[in-house]
């Protein structure tokens, strides 16, 4: 009963959300869009002809705002271990990034160029355990970091999604350690209860 009572306030939550309704009148995937809109808007993360790697990218809406700033000369590369629907300019890749062979594919997508910027908007599925829950998400940042130190130009840009709590001021120490700059960022987008927040890092110093 009291389960049923809480998502029926979840749903009258959702569509009420002013990113939701956006999204539907704007024709993006989620209202996750917003967050790298707002991100991109305050610190121009996209640019045209760029090489960009989403991962953990379903439903997509992150690939698809990615994909109209990128252009025709651009590249996005997605990457998730659900299934996601085809977005037009998108190439995705279904499987565990954690998979070598995943991994593999990945950087043979890229025909041996080097991305110009990973985005991570990677999350676990919440299971209620707070610390479990952080913890796995705080290997989620290690994990995008990792993949983004094997992928990105030198001078190339992160931006991944950390939950404030145990291991995130690690996980900010080493993305500082790799780049030259880091901003830490909470958009908008961001529901206000969430403990998410996002680290977008430039000039990669490469390995």
């Amino acid at each position: 009963m009291v389960q049923h009572k809480h998502s029926k306030q979840w749903l009258r939550q959702h569509a009420d959300d002013e990113f939701v309704r956006r999204a539907r009148q704007e024709g993006y995937r989620s209202r996750a869009a917003y967050k790298l809109r707002e991100i991109d808007e305050r610190y121009r993360v996209l640019r045209p002809d760029m090489i960009v790697v989403d991962l953990g990218a379903a439903p997509g809406g992150w690939s698809q705002y990615a994909r109209q700033k990128v252009g025709n000369g651009g590249r996005v590369v997605a990457q998730d271990i659900l299934p996601m629907d085809p977005l037009p300019g998108v190439d995705f890749l279904l499987g565990d990034i954690r998979d070598s062979a995943v991994l593999d594919l990945l950087i043979t997508s890229l025909s041996g160029a080097s991305a110009g910027l990973v985005i991570s908007d990677m999350s676990p599925n919440i299971s209620g355990d707070r610390v479990s829950d952080q913890a796995r998400a705080v290997q989620l940042g290690e994990l995008a970091l990792e993949v983004a130190a094997m992928i990105l130009a030198p001078g190339g840009q992160l931006l991944l999604k950390v939950f404030q709590g145990d291991g995130a001021d690690e996980l900010r120490r080493e993305v500082a350690r790799r780049f030259d700059n880091l901003v830490t960022c909470k958009p908008r987008a961001s529901r206000t209860k969430s403990r998410e927040i996002y680290l977008f890092a430039k000039g990669f110093l490469g390995n």
